[in-house]
């Protein structure tokens, strides 16, 4: 791998399980050409577009790229060439399921480019019945089926050299749900338009059809357990094979991704067969870094199959069964088998239940990531991570929360940490004296979350050979009367430079923009060095475990120095 003229990442060396645990919780390019001629860089569109000059070019020729596969037809809006919905994979039905991802037919002409492809089959979870919620988070719902492997590209150029650096965005959801556009937060164009990188965002399976583990019914499923993860794989050798001519540089791919995002980040850290396809990683509120034991995995698939009537000799009629007969047939045996959920955050019972997630079988991923060592095979990437304040518990979903008092409270970390109750509030009232007994809830309960960042960040610069960088996500929102905190989720239309895109969760306005010009940047400068200070926050420091810094993001940036110890030494058992 050629290392860029201006990489300095070594400058410092020396929805279901998860989501049950959130409570769901400018202008046209100038110059460019129709056909495949040269075609310069797009017009600088960021100003222009928030000067209100927003100018959309869809019209025959005029953004067109080869891929490997064929030529494919996107638009430019606000001077970003944006390419949707292209197959990065075959279909993953039939034949298909259950197996690695294949290469996709190649295609002849152009192949319109314009919209989102299909999303993964999922259950999306119950957050869309309740109004708050939806008002929020404004899902962007989509047809589903099982030809979804596509991936989705913002950049400021094409077939240009531009060399820019390539940030590719993993969604959440857990491994159950989600999409590569379900959120607004997603859009990736002023991100690219403000940092001239090139954004990627990309759509894989998810829950049974891509993590049943049917391993034990023969070699022709021998890595079922895990080809939504090597869905990911195949979307980043997709990025590593054709990003130049997208202006991207294969030499600089950065991933991140927040919650089941984050998870599927720290998962690739420790899969050989990502190794060299990226660069940098960002894990946000996904420190949730072990997979699932083979003879877990293994159990839920012996009983979904004997819940469906089938046997070693009949299984491959999976391949042909209705998605949503399998499903309910899953949650029939998730919901006689799994412990009831304890309604906070407990991220052992994920290791407890049956679940589908990654599996640790040995070869595709040969080891649970960070557990609790990190990955040596990834330890040249330096990696950012962190969390938000309040994560999973805010005042959205329960606002008569809002009113506990002292005893509620103590009877609830009580119920959490039977016998440490007290001492475990006294110890997080003495950071913070004046807070609400629901906000002292509110830290108390995800504290397992903030306790896996660091955890993680610690394991990772134990290895000595690249950087990690510790955050706090803490700013609070003004909407509905700041009952949301620093909720799940809330980092990621600022990291997206989308504040005002996503008005319904941050606000809008000046005082949101401001932090997401600071903290997109940073993300962009990790993306384009491996270092993410820049000009407009403190000096950032790498983690190590005697300081510990973390970088807190709130209204004014400020470096601390183990912000949250004593709390968390309180916590461990």
């Amino acid at each position: 791998m050629t290392k860029h003229p201006d990489d300095t990442s070594n400058d410092h060396m020396g929805r279901r399980a998860f989501l049950k645990g959130a409570a769901v919780l400018a202008g046209a390019a100038a110059g460019a050409a129709s056909g495949m001629g040269g075609v310069t860089a797009a017009e600088p569109a960021y100003e222009k577009a928030k000067a209100g000059r927003d100018r959309l070019v869809a019209k025959t020729g005029a953004a067109i790229v080869e891929t490997q596969y064929g030529k494919v037809g996107g638009y430019i809006r606000n001077g970003i060439f944006t390419f949707k919905g292209m197959p990065y994979g075959a279909s993953t039905g039939g034949e298909n399921r259950f197996r690695a991802p294949e290469k996709p037919q190649p295609w002849a002409g152009v192949r319109s480019s314009l919209h989102y492809g299909l999303i993964a089959p999922q259950d999306k979870g119950m957050g869309r019945f309740h109004d708050e919620s939806a008002f929020i988070f404004q899902w962007n719902d989509s047809v589903a089926g099982e030809d979804c492997l596509r991936v989705n590209v913002w950049t400021p150029g094409i077939r240009d050299n531009g060399r820019r650096p390539v940030m590719v965005w993993l969604h959440g959801g857990g491994f159950v749900a989600g999409s590569g556009h379900d959120l607004p937060a997603f859009d990736g164009e002023n991100l690219a338009s403000r940092g001239d990188v090139v954004v990627v965002t990309l759509n894989h399976r998810l829950n049974l059809l891509g993590y049943l583990d049917l391993s034990g019914y023969g070699d022709r499923y021998a890595r079922s357990g895990n080809v939504g993860m090597l869905d990911i794989v195949a979307a980043l050798e997709w990025v590593r094979d054709n990003i130049a001519e997208f202006g991207g540089d294969p030499d600089r791919v950065m991933i991140f991704g927040q919650s089941g995002g984050g998870a599927k980040v720290s998962a690739l850290m420790g899969m050989p067969a990502a190794k060299g396809l990226f660069h940098r990683a960002v894990v946000q509120s996904g420190s949730f870094t072990n997979a699932i034991s083979q003879d877990m995995s293994r159990r839920l698939a012996d009983l979904l199959v004997a819940e469906l009537g089938l046997n070693r000799q009949t299984v491959d009629e999976l391949q042909a069964m209705p998605y949503d007969h399998i499903r309910l047939a899953c949650d029939a045996v998730m919901q006689r088998e799994n412990a009831p959920f304890p309604g906070y955050v407990d991220v052992r019972q994920f290791a407890l239940n049956l679940n589908f997630a990654p599996v640790a079988d040995g070869a595709v991923i040969p080891a649970a990531p960070f557990g609790p060592t990190a990955p040596g095979i990834t330890a040249d990437v330096p990696m950012m991570i962190g969390t938000t304040l309040n994560e999973f518990i805010n005042g959205v979903m329960t606002p008569g929360d809002e009113g506990m008092d002292e005893a509620g409270l103590a009877a609830k970390v009580e119920a959490m940490f039977p016998g440490q109750g007290s001492r475990i509030v006294q110890a997080f009232r003495a950071h913070t004296p004046d807070a609400s007994p629901f906000d002292l809830w509110s830290r108390i309960a995800t504290s397992p979350v903030r306790q896996a960042a660091i955890d993680q960040a610690a394991s990772k610069a134990a290895l000595g050979k690249a950087p990690a960088y510790l955050y706090s996500f803490n700013w609070q929102p003004p909407v509905l009367d700041g009952r949301p905190r620093a909720f799940h989720c809330l980092d990621i239309p600022f990291v997206f430079a989308n504040t005002d895109r996503c008005d319904t969760m941050t606000g809008g306005g000046p005082r949101a923009e401001a932090l997401g010009n600071r903290m997109a940047d940073a993300w962009i400068a990790f993306a384009r060095t491996g270092n993410p200070n820049h000009a407009g926050i403190p000096d950032w420091k790498p983690y190590e475990p005697v300081e510990e810094p973390c970088m807190i993001w709130d209204d004014a940036p400020r470096l601390a120095f183990a912000p949250d110890r004593d709390e968390l030494r309180s916590i461990k058992r």
